[in-house]
């Protein structure tokens, strides 16, 4: 009996082991898949190809204006040349020409024509021309500014025509008196600009004058004269010592599409004077006209930088012309300041500024009869055409009025 329990014992042993190993099989949680295999269908994940980044050129801060581009040539070394959009510059004007310039422009010579006109005619007009009226006749004149030599003449010339004449109306003394004024102008002296280019090179008008005259202004009417007349022109902007005078060229040069030389803040004027017409040169134009600073012309210094500019300008050919911008409202004073300047800068013509704005009109027989130095050019006002070229006949019967 022994075999046989040790066989039935072993028997249940094993069926009990093996009923607890179903059991445990039984009540063990099942593994969770991996996370990819949750899903009934296996998810593909895509992955996105690398951004390949283009070279992008380098981002200028820049206004939204498509017309007008202004590149600046030279920038530092191995860097790119800077491309800027501005603002369009404004249209280019085209001045009308300027004959006849000075008739159009006659109204703004009334408050002279107090003086020279319906003054002097008035005095003429007595009944009895005696010392006392030809005394008033001078007084008249030098408070015009005509000066005491010219009027000196004057009045003695009109005191023998008007003895010869014996009479008085008022057509003969109108016809005497714009006679005698027209040969005190002296109708002979050239007033033309020597604008045209001489031997292949351009013309070199320089500009001078003291400050307060209205030079830098003027210089940009004188460049809107010479467009007018067909010319072709570059200005230097030789007044480094004010700020705004080259941009105020640079304003007037723009509005009839002229171009301008012109250096940094305190350069040599002398430097920019020259540049301008090695410019004038290389771009085959017709006038270079170069402003230069306001001065005194007690101040050496000043007057000796002028003459340094005309030297160095010089070396690219002869100055043409240089003008003297006076005003006209600064009376006899104008005459010292035309004598220095003619001593130092060799001056060929006076443009005349401000001559609307007061009755001492006679500043022009002066000047011309004092140097011989003819007036070129008139100022009668501010707007951009005003400057006109003098014409003495013109100018006479404008200050004498209608017949």
């Amino acid at each position: 009996m022994e075999p046989i329990v040790l066989v039935l014992v072993i028997i249940a042993v094993l069926i009990v082991g093996g009923v607890g190993l179903v059991i445990s099989r039984r009540g063990r949680k099942p593994e969770l898949p991996p996370a990819e295999s949750q899903t009934s269908a296996p998810v593909i994940v895509k992955e996105k190809p690398p951004v390949v980044e283009e070279p992008q050129p380098p981002v200028v801060e820049e206004p939204r204006v498509e017309r007008s581009v202004v590149v600046e040539e030279e920038g530092p070394a191995g860097q790119a040349s800077i491309v800027i959009e501005e603002e369009p510059p404004p249209l280019v004007e085209a001045p009308s020409p300027t004959q006849g310039r000075l008739v159009r422009l006659r109204a703004r010579l009334a408050r002279s024509q107090n003086v020279f006109g319906k003054g002097l005619l008035g005095l003429l007009s007595r009944e009895h021309l005696d010392d006392d009226a030809w005394d008033e006749v001078e007084e008249s004149l030098i408070g015009a500014d005509v000066g005491v030599k010219s009027t000196i003449e004057i009045v003695a010339r009109l005191r023998e025509h008007t003895r010869v004449l014996g009479t008085r109306s008022q057509e003969q003394l109108r016809a005497l008196l714009t006679e005698e004024l027209t040969m005190a102008l002296d109708p002979s002296l050239d007033r033309s600009l020597k604008a045209s280019p001489v031997d292949g090179k351009p013309a070199v008008i320089l500009v001078v004058g003291v400050n307060g005259a209205g030079k830098t202004t003027t210089c940009g009417k004188i460049a809107r004269v010479l467009v007018a007349d067909g010319h072709s022109v570059v200005l230097g902007a030789a007044d480094t010592f004010r700020a705004a005078a080259a941009e105020q060229l640079s304003t007037w040069a723009g509005r009839v599409g002229a171009e301008v030389v012109r250096g940094a803040e305190g350069a040599d004027p002398a430097a920019v004077a020259f540049d301008a017409v090695r410019k004038g040169i290389d771009s085959g134009v017709d006038t270079v006209l170069i402003d230069t600073a306001g001065r005194l012309q007690n101040k050496v210094g000043l007057m000796d930088e002028l003459g340094k500019i005309k030297r160095v300008v010089e070396k690219h050919g002869p100055v043409s012309e240089t003008l003297l911008i006076l005003d006209a409202t600064a009376g006899q004073n104008g005459l010292s300041q035309a004598k220095v300047f003619t001593e130092v800068a060799d001056v060929t013509g006076v443009v005349l500024t401000k001559l609307d704005g007061t009755a001492k009109g006679g500043i022009v027989i002066a000047v011309q009869r004092e140097f011989g130095i003819p007036v070129k050019l008139v100022g009668l006002g501010e707007g951009p055409d005003d400057l006109a070229p003098f014409e003495p006949s013109a100018f006479v019967n404008a200050l004498l009025g209608d017949e």
